[in-house]
């Protein structure tokens, strides 16, 4: 079964105060994790990259050393607008978070001992568990008609979930099965 991939060539057209600001407001939204509107933001509102190559990209910031949600933001500014891109983005997601992160960590800090503090974090840990599975079943999706990825899906999460295995054994156990699987997959449907 053949499946179309979406490609897009780079858009000059976007511009670095765009790329600032979308950054900005993944890291701004993203309490937890910036993942889910990182793709979102990228993926479904800007249009700067498919749903393809967001995972793909995803994929390698996390064979990459470092927050994955950095290198997606080195990785699309970087393919949108060069090295320069790169550097926007990446100030956009670090520059005003980055103190206001201070500032409320703090704050948090000094009043950490009261019980409806700790009841907000746990809330708020529930929310970012919840956004951090709804984004893993996003990144899915453009694969769901490939068994071979289901599969290899399946095991990384059982891999993590169950057995307890660190994320990079996981990664470098399964990948050169689900290259193998891959080439195989596309050898056959050629």
């Amino acid at each position: 079964m053949s499946q179309m991939v979406e490609t897009r060539s780079p858009d000059p057209t976007v511009t670095l105060g765009a790329l600032f600001i979308g950054f900005l407001k993944v890291s701004l939204c993203g309490f937890g994790g910036g993942l889910m509107w990182a793709r979102r933001v990228v993926v479904e509102q800007r249009r700067w990259i498919s749903e393809q190559e967001f995972a793909e990209t995803l994929t390698l910031c996390q064979l990459m050393p470092g927050p994955n949600i950095v290198g997606i933001a080195v990785c699309v500014g970087s393919k949108l607008r060069g090295a320069i891109g790169a550097t926007a983005a990446v100030a956009g997601f670090i520059l005003m978070p980055w103190v206001a992160g201070l500032s409320l960590g703090s704050l948090v800090l000094q009043h950490a001992d009261l019980r409806v503090v700790q009841h907000i974090l746990g809330g708020l840990s529930a929310a970012a568990a919840g956004l951090l599975i709804a984004t893993g079943i996003r990144l899915l999706m453009p694969h769901r008609g490939r068994w071979s990825a289901l599969l290899f899906a399946a095991c990384a999460f059982s891999g993590m979930a169950f057995t307890k295995l660190p994320l990079l054994v996981v990664l470098f156990g399964l990948a050169p099965f689900s290259i193998a699987a891959t080439a195989i997959e596309r050898a056959g449907t050629r």
